[in-house]
């Protein structure tokens, strides 16, 4: 029987396609964790101090044992972060991965991600971490809390025109990476994102270089906060941006508004590819819904 593959959301006779499995996992096939939810949420909660990430949702970080094929907690390279479903907040994980398969499709560079079946039949949202190689080392990445110099409380201050000084003086090639903010911050808007703090864009540095890091923990979040606005401002706005705005944060970034038009007219050319990838997720009907016509209504104002 023809399913959904749970990495790419194409059509798969397996959990997912084997090149699939292998980006992600480095296994022919997806591994299995053998806990339901509830005890995937009390071991975040036994890890809470012990892990650097934070957030609403529930993340505990799990390494692969390649043997067994199986992904556990406490073992080897912890490469992975899980996030389960939860009761207060429903379809996250789903709503994550559709939002980066989307973010892939666009053309922006994403965390390798996927969905893993729990034995109770729910699923949870896996993401690889960029920042720890296959070696067991552990590449230097500062998110924008830490680069602006504000404790991680104060997450939700500052400003997309902040975002974009902090890429001049930090990137060893602030053109390049000027123009990736300018494609995530578009995205965010497009895709009903309100979760774009600070501590969700980071600068990797690997090899010496400089990088904006590839996108992560992106959500549409109107579709569990109804109205929910853009976490940053643009041009003073989180709401009702316009095609002004635009013009008006490229010049900010110093981004020529030919490059940044390109990067609002390639967003808007995935539309039918997005509303696909919308309709393959295992999100539930009335979200879908809702996802679909976000992605409608902001195509059209975009620029």
């Amino acid at each position: 029987m023809t399913t959904r593959c749970v990495v790419c959301l194409g059509d798969s006779d397996a959990t997912a396609h084997v090149p699939c499995a292998r980006r992600l996992f480095g296994t022919a096939t997806v591994p299995t964790i053998d806990v339901d939810i509830a005890k995937l949420h009390t071991l975040g909660l036994a890890m809470v101090g012990k892990t650097s990430l934070s957030g609403v949702q529930r993340k505990i970080s799990v390494g692969i044992d390649t043997e067994r094929t199986t992904l556990q907690a406490g073992i080897g390279n912890q490469r992975y972060i899980l996030k389960p479903d939860s009761e207060s907040l429903p379809h996250l994980p789903a709503n994550e991965h559709v939002t980066m398969c989307i973010a892939r499709a666009v053309g922006m560079e994403v965390a390798p991600c996927g969905l893993v079946p729990l034995t109770d039949g729910s699923l949870a949202y896996v993401t690889a971490r960029f920042d720890r190689p296959l070696d067991g080392s552990k590449l230097a990445m500062e998110d924008f809390c830490q680069l602006s110099g504000r404790p991680q409380k104060d997450k939700y201050d500052g400003s997309a025109e902040e975002l974009a000084a902090l890429v001049r003086r930090f990137a060893t090639e602030p053109i390049i990476e000027v123009r990736r903010l300018f494609q995530l911050l578009a995205f965010a808007w497009w895709t009903g994102n309100g979760d774009l703090h600070l501590k969700n864009i980071a600068i990797l540095t690997t090899g010496g270089v400089h990088r904006l890091s590839p996108a992560y923990d992106l959500l549409c979040t109107r579709l569990v906060i109804p109205g929910d606005r853009l976490a940053l401002p643009i041009g003073n706005r989180r709401d009702a941006l316009t095609s002004v705005t635009w013009q008006l944060f490229a010049r900010e970034c110093g981004l020529p508004w030919r490059a940044a038009e390109r990067v609002l007219r390639s967003i808007r050319s995935q539309l039918d590819t997005a509303l696909d990838l919308v309709a393959r997720s295992v999100l539930p009907d009335d979200q879908k819904a809702d996802y679909a016509d976000l992605l409608q209504d902001r195509t059209a104002t975009l620029l």
